[in-house]
C-alpha cells in the first residue's frame, strides 16, 4: 500500500473522503497577479510603481517587456496545479503605436487583446482586471477618484469606466466572469480638516462609473478598502466602512484584503460575515508583516482559517480568490509558484476537516470534543494527500524550483 493509500484510510477513519477533496480542488480557479514578474511596472511608460505602491528589492531578472512577463507567467503557471486565472491591472495594455497617443482614460479592448490570446493558449480559466488608479501623473495630491478637482475626478471616471468595457470583452473572449477590482490610493498624511467631503466626491464618481451600461452577468464588480498607505497614513477615504455599505447599497461586491486592516482583525472572520449578505465576496490573499506589506503567501494560520471558511460554508463558488504581492527581493517565479501552491495547501487542508460533524459538536455546545477532534487533525499525513495531487496533476512535486533554477540560468541572469 503507497503512502496516498494509507492517508486516504486515516482520513476515512474520520469520516472525510480525500478522492472527493481532490475533485473538488482541482475545481477552484486561482486568479494569479501578473505584477508580481515586473514590480508593478506596467507597459504604459510609468517606469516605475508610485502613488501608494512600493516594490522593494532588486533581485535580478525582473520582466522588462511583454514578451517576457509573458514567458515568466507561462513557466510559472506551468507549474501549478489546479484552474487558474490571470489577474491583470490596466498598466499592462499593449499600446503599440498609441503608446503616447492614447492615455488611460482612452484604453480600449484591442489594446489588450494579446492577453486573451495568451490566456487561451495556455489555457486559462479567465482574465480578471483592475483599474490601474495609481503610477500616473493624473494621481494628484495622492488623490484620484476624491480629488476636489473636477478634471481630475473625470479623467479616472473614464478609465475605470474603460475598464469595464474590456472586462466585458474578456469576459466574452474567455468565456467566464471577469472580476474588475477598484482600488485607489486616496488619502491624507496627516489628520484631515474634513473626511467626509471626499467621501461624498469618491460616491458620486463612483456611482457615475456604474452608469455606463454593463453586462452584471458578465462584470462583477468590486471595491478594495484599506486601512492606510505609503504616505496616507492619517486618513484613508476608501476605509473599510465606506466600502461595505457602498457595496452593500449598490449590489456589488466587498474585495478583501488581508493585508488592509489592522493586524488584529483577521480576513477569515470577515468572510462569513459578509457571506450572510452578499452572493459574492472577491478575496486578495498576500501577507502583510506588522502592515501591508505584500509578502509573498506562505502556509500560515491565517490563511488556513480564510480557506476553512471558504469551505466549510460551501462558498467554494462564492469567493473568488486572488493572489496580490510583489517581491522584487527573490526570484519572482518563485514567489509566484510558492504562493499560489500555498493557497492550494491551505484549500486542501480545509477540504480534509470533518467540518460537518464539527458544526454538529459546536451546536450541541461539545466544545472539549470538538477541540480534541480539531487538534488531531491537524497532525494527519495530509502532505501525501497533496502529492497524490500533484503527481495526478503531472505536476513536479519538491523538484520544481530545479526548472526555475535552470530558467534563471539560461533566461533571467542576462535581464539588467
Amino acid at each position: 500500500m503507497n503512502r496516498y493509500e494509507q492517508a486516504k484510510e486515516m482520513f476515512a477513519k474520520y469520516g472525510v473522503d480525500t478522492e472527493k477533496a481532490l475533485d473538488t480542488l482541482a475545481g477552484i480557479p486561482v486568479s494569479v497577479h501578473c505584477w508580481q514578474g515586473d514590480d508593478v511596472v506596467g507597459f504604459d511608460g510609468a517606469g516605475a510603481a508610485s502613488g501608494g505602491i512600493q516594490t522593494t528589492g532588486n533581485y535580478p531578472g525582473r520582466a522588462r517587456t511583454p514578451e517576457e512577463l509573458m514567458a515568466d507567467i507561462e513557466l510559472a503557471f506551468s507549474l501549478m496545479a489546479g484552474k487558474k486565472r490571470v489577474n491583470l491591472h490596466a498598466s499592462y495594455a499593449f499600446l503599440g503605436k498609441d503608446k503616447g497617443k492614447v492615455d488611460r482614460d482612452a484604453y480600449r479592448p484591442e489594446h489588450f487583446a494579446p492577453w486573451v490570446e495568451f490566456a487561451k493558449k495556455i489555457g486559462l480559466d479567465g482574465i480578471d482586471f483592475n483599474p490601474t488608479c495609481f503610477s500616473h501623473p493624473m494621481v494628484k495630491d495622492g488623490l484620484t477618484l476624491s480629488h476636489p478637482d473636477e478634471s481630475v475626478r473625470k479623467f479616472w471616471i473614464r478609465h475605470c469606466q474603460a475598464c469595464l468595457k474590456i472586462a466585458e470583452y474578456f469576459a466574452d473572449e474567455m468565456n467566464s466572469h471577469c472580476l474588475v477590482n477598484i482600488w485607489i490610493p486616496d488619502g491624507l498624511k496627516d489628520v484631515p480638516a474634513d473626511r467626509l467631503t471626499p467621501r461624498l466626491r469618491l460616491k458620486d464618481s463612483l456611482d457615475e462609473i456604474l452608469s455606463v451600461p454593463y453586462d452584471k452577468k458578465k462584470v462583477i464588480v468590486a471595491v478594495e478598502s484599506k486601512v492606510f498607505g505609503i504616505g496616507v497614513e492619517s486618513y484613508t477615504v476608501g476605509n473599510n466602512e465606506f466600502y461595505q455599505n457602498y457595496a452593500a447599497t449598490r449590489g456589488i461586491c466587498c474585495l478583501l484584503d488581508n493585508g488592509h486592516y489592522h493586524p488584529t482583525e483577521v480576513v477569515s472572520d470577515k468572510i462569513p460575515s459578509l457571506l450572510a449578505f452578499y452572493d459574492k465576496v472577491a478575496l486578495h490573499v498576500t501577507r502583510g508583516v506588522r502592515w501591508d506589506s505584500d509578502h509573498v503567501v506562505i502556509l500560515e494560520d491565517e490563511l488556513k482559517e480564510i480557506c476553512k471558511e471558504i469551505v466549510r460554508n460551501n462558498a467554494t463558488d462564492k469567493v473568488m480568490i486572488g493572489l496580490d504581492y510583489f517581491d522584487a527581493s527573490i526570484n519572482r517565479i518563485s514567489a509566484w509558484v510558492v504562493g499560489e501552491r500555498n493557497v492550494q495547501k491551505a484549500l486542501l487542508f480545509a477540504l480534509l476537516q470533518p467540518s460537518t460533524e464539527l458544526k454538529a459538536m459546536q451546536d450541541a455546545a461539545n466544545f472539549t470534543e470538538q477541540m480534541v477532534l480539531q487538534e488531531e487533525m491537524k497532525t494527519l499525513p495530509y502532505g501525501d494527500i497533496w502529492d497524490e495531487y500533484l503527481r495526478r496533476g503531472g505536476f513536479a512535486g519538491a523538484d520544481w524550483f530545479e526548472k526555475v533554477r535552470d530558467y534563471e540560468k539560461k533566461v533571467l541572469k542576462d535581464r539588467k
